[in-house]
């Protein structure tokens, strides 16, 4: 019964010489974070005034709130009592974590010197595909075509392939129309023709065409190609494939069964 009674005693001389502390390590972090979040805001505010590269800007502000984080960390673990060595002895000890954290910070320097995508453009990357929203020091923020956020760490997003559909100044929009045998070809061409240069969005130049894919067993598989801006594709696509269904349906020639079409390319 002593014996329980001397440890009661000592945890409550521990709890009372360390509550006062960690209650203030406590305080001190919220309040440190707080402060943290505000000057990365304003630092943001500063950079979207100034001519800073848009993908630059996000890697700069993660890389400050990482290193202002650290710095009150371990202000927080001095308040508290521990020793900086000490702390800094449990970072090492998660070397697997900090060496992927250091890889990502690594691969997203090199995706901002070399630039394989930028904020904006439209990338496929690790079977994900949608518009950069922002390259950080650790990962890269993507939104996707149906409107998914997809966070990939900068490591794993450059060390496979990477598609930039944005890299040219257009997109090559692919639509299929099945046509019969006994259809006169070159009269098809000019229907489809024409009915591609009326898509709202759709370049101008390069110019549509159309042309003999391949011969099915029951039809002909034309091919019907218009260009558009990235941020238009989807309406180009649509628009072309309605288009051509009413221009082909006004000539009173038949479409055959489509067996599918694919999306555009450069």
């Amino acid at each position: 019964m002593e014996q329980i009674n001397n440890k009661m005693s000592t945890y409550i001389d521990m709890a009372i010489e360390y509550a006062p502390k960690v209650l203030l390590g406590l305080l001190a972090l919220l309040i440190g974070l707080w402060i943290i979040s505000k000057i990365v805001k304003m630092l943001g505010n500063v950079m979207n005034r100034s001519s800073l590269d848009k993908s630059v800007q996000p890697f700069l502000l993660s890389l400050v709130g990482v290193i202002l984080k650290v710095m009150l960390l371990f202000s927080v673990a001095e308040t508290v009592g521990l020793q900086t060595t000490s702390f800094i002895a449990v970072l090492a000890a998660a070397g697997f974590a900090v060496g992927m954290a250091l890889a990502n910070f690594a691969a997203g320097v090199m995706v901002l010197i070399f630039k394989p995508y930028k904020v904006g453009d439209l990338v496929q990357a690790q079977d994900q595909l949608g518009h950069i929203d922002e390259v950080q020091i650790f990962n890269t923020i993507m939104t996707t075509l149906d409107h998914k956020q997809v966070i990939i760490p900068n490591g794993r997003a450059i060390s496979g392939t990477i598609t930039n559909l944005s890299h040219h100044d257009y997109m090559r929009v692919d639509c299929n129309v099945y046509i019969p045998y006994e259809q006169d070809f070159a009269e098809a061409q000019q229907i489809a023709t024409d009915a591609l240069k009326s898509v709202p969005k759709a370049l101008s130049e390069p110019a549509p065409y159309v042309e003999i894919e391949s011969f099915e067993s029951h039809n002909i598989k034309l091919c019907a190609r218009t260009h558009c801006s990235d941020a238009d594709y989807w309406d180009v696509f649509f628009a072309a494939n309605k288009n051509l269904k009413e221009a082909f349906a006004k000539a009173g020639i038949k479409i055959n069964y489509a067996e599918g079409v694919h999306q555009g390319n450069y």
